[in-house]
């Protein structure tokens, strides 16, 4: 038969869930009754009629029914205010980036479609930004497309400390992305409600700390969660890319409608593979055409911050970044400046 002794051994096992000491710790074991392995237990908790609660009790019976009692009878009151403060009180959550009181500047790097190196002018800006002395962060929103990580050639993983997870950071810029909770490159298989829960647990258990900028890879389009990125940050910034094409530009023109009829600020165009320039002749041709970012930035009324020719990164020696520019490449200084219009513009 069980002991009383065996019972607060194992109750001094289960937490509070509040106050994340032991009930044992906090003084809530208040009665113990042992009768032919019918075990009665009264219980305090911080915090009661709850779902946490509940899981307290579902504990709480199967360690019990494990070691020997036949049946367990519970009753719950709550902690005194002296106790609650005597046992810690209870711990401060983590600042939430989304909290009225942040004082980051969110910027959402939208597009039309695919395949306009969208990611790739996030990553750039983002370390850009950081090279002129911000605080900054990046949030691979591309759920479905994710690449930010192999872009920055960031190979770790984020950790977690207590219940708040620490980005990885790379090139002075916290990141973090879908890619770090995946094995092997698989493929997300999610509806819409849940891309938005994982969505929205980027923002609220991740410890950024204190950001000037969060920069925010958006999917291409005008999809559920570049929805629900316009609901949950509705004085977001948004700069849209683009290419050359007329045709690009002219998709381009639905993200940059969205974020107007959700209030977003729009603060400009970025033109990327606007131009190829011969590194042998210095000759300049436009391959995908020419005039889609000045289009676009006057149909949206608004700026064009940039254009950034076709050109790789240069090999940079023990930095293994397959998508991010030197500071002194050409290519480099142009999203420089580009970073300090955006600084400049906020």
């Amino acid at each position: 038969m069980i002991t009383k002794e065996q019972v607060v051994e194992i109750l001094s096992t289960v937490k509070d869930p509040h106050l994340h000491k032991s009930i044992a710790e906090t003084n809530g074991i208040r009665e113990i009754k042992i009768k032919d392995a019918f075990v009665s237990l009264k219980i305090a908790l911080a915090k009661i009629n709850t779902a946490e609660q509940m899981k307290v009790q579902q504990e709480i019976v199967y360690k019990l029914k494990q070691n020997g009692a036949e049946s367990v009878g519970l009753r719950f009151e709550a902690l005194s205010e002296e106790e609650i403060g005597q046992a810690g009180g209870f711990p401060e959550s983590g600042p939430s980036i989304l909290s009225k009181n942040s004082k980051t500047t969110f910027i959402a790097i939208a597009s039309g479609k695919g395949g306009v190196g969208k990611s790739t002018v996030s990553v750039n800006l983002a370390v850009a930004l950081e090279r002129l002395g911000k605080k900054v962060g990046i949030v691979d929103a591309d759920i479905y497309g994710f690449s930010v990580p192999d872009m920055m050639g960031i190979e770790n993983r984020p950790k977690v400390e207590g219940k708040r997870i620490i980005p990885v950071e790379r090139f002075g810029v916290k990141v973090i992305s879908m890619g770090f909770f995946v094995e092997d490159n698989s493929p997300v298989i999610w509806r819409g409600p849940m891309l938005g829960k994982m969505l929205n647990n980027f923002f609220s258990e991740v410890d950024w700390g204190e950001l000037d900028y969060l920069i925010l890879d958006l999917p291409p389009g005008t999809g559920d969660v570049a929805m629900d990125v316009h609901t949950m940050i509705p004085h977001s910034k948004e700069i849209i890319v683009t290419t050359p094409h007329p045709t690009a530009a002219f998709v381009a023109a639905r993200a940059g409608a969205m974020a107007i009829k959700t209030e977003h600020e729009i603060l400009g165009v970025i033109e990327n593979m606007s131009y190829f320039e011969s590194k042998k002749t210095g000759e300049i041709e436009h391959i995908f055409g020419q005039g889609g970012g000045e289009k676009l930035s006057e149909v949206l009324g608004t700026e064009l911050l940039g254009q950034i020719p076709l050109e790789q990164p240069d090999d940079q020696p023990d930095v293994f970044a397959p998508s991010v520019y030197a500071a002194d490449h050409k290519v480099g200084k142009i999203y420089l400046e580009i970073a300090q219009k955006v600084i400049d513009k906020l």
